[in-house]
């Protein structure tokens, strides 16, 4: 149902390039997360993409993510993290998506308090870490206690589709205490079901495609796990923000749009990154 007043939800890219940064502002994202190596779910951008986003106009949440794999963190992992947060800092980026575990897949609450104090004024997001928890509800009240401003879930499963149904018990868990920003699988189509049923304000995506790699020694000699790679579309970013706000402010344009996405079962149809 949407709520009269309601304001369209915020768009925010996930990018990790510079391709991908100048794809976003042409298509009118209101917030990007910056990253590098998304083929692994985000690594930490390079000082160089971070400038180049510093200096675009546009809100940016650089991941901090020292490597691929688990969220288990080394001292050693833990002194990267701190200098890539001062980094982040000394680039006047909007914040930082942070996730640290231990070995049980809790949140490492030490290690996300100090690196959250390291953040200083710099918002935070706790990342897909929080799909890995035993309890997202007791990991919800740990975000909000150590500061963070919003979570990035897909519901504890591979894409937001087939982790709907918590998705909804957890945004309304939250309340206004924090933001639950859905993330993975979120396509035009589907979209306005999601925020229909969640009643979200942000939702992340990459609103990209697959381009073939046309020189197949790049995978030959390692250079390219694959013979595509994705790559950012700026007018499905201005599509996604359209609907946005055509689900924000219906109108005959909704139906149209919207196609047969009307229910969890359809959503799943339709789920691909």
């Amino acid at each position: 149902m949407i709520i009269p007043g309601v304001k369209r939800a915020m768009l925010e890219l996930c990018i990790d390039d510079a391709a991908g940064l100048e794809a976003a502002l042409a298509g009118g994202a209101d917030r990007i997360e910056l990253c590098s190596a998304l083929v692994v779910g985000g690594l930490t951008p390079s000082p160089g993409l971070m400038r180049q986003a510093a200096k675009a106009g546009i809100a940016a949440m650089a991941m901090i993510r020292p490597r691929a794999g688990d969220f288990v963190y080394s001292q050693d992992d833990f002194e990267v993290m701190l200098e890539d947060i001062a980094a982040v800092r000394d680039f006047g980026l909007a914040g930082v998506v942070l996730g640290a575990a231990r070995p049980d897949r809790t949140l490492d609450l030490d290690m996300l308090g100090r690196l959250r104090d390291a953040a200083g004024p710099l918002q935070c997001c706790l990342h897909r870490v929080f799909d890995l928890t035993p309890d997202p509800f007791a990991a919800i009240d740990q975000a909000v206690d150590l500061g963070f401003v919003r979570i990035l879930t897909s519901g504890q499963k591979s894409s937001v589709p087939e982790g709907l149904d918590l998705l909804v018990k957890l945004r309304a868990y939250a309340g206004e205490r924090i933001s639950v920003m859905p993330g993975g699988g979120i396509t035009l189509a589907i979209v306005g079901a999601i925020i229909r049923a969640t009643g979200i304000s942000e939702i992340h995506t990459s609103c990209s495609a697959f381009t073939e790699i046309n020189d197949p020694d790049l995978v030959t000699f390692g250079f390219a796990i694959s013979d595509r790679r994705k790559v950012v579309n700026p007018e499905a970013i201005g599509a996604m923000r359209r609907m946005l706000a055509v689900i924000a402010a219906p109108g005959p344009e909704e139906v149209a749009r919207e196609g047969t996405a009307q229910n969890g079962a359809q959503i799943a149809e339709g789920a691909v990154k």
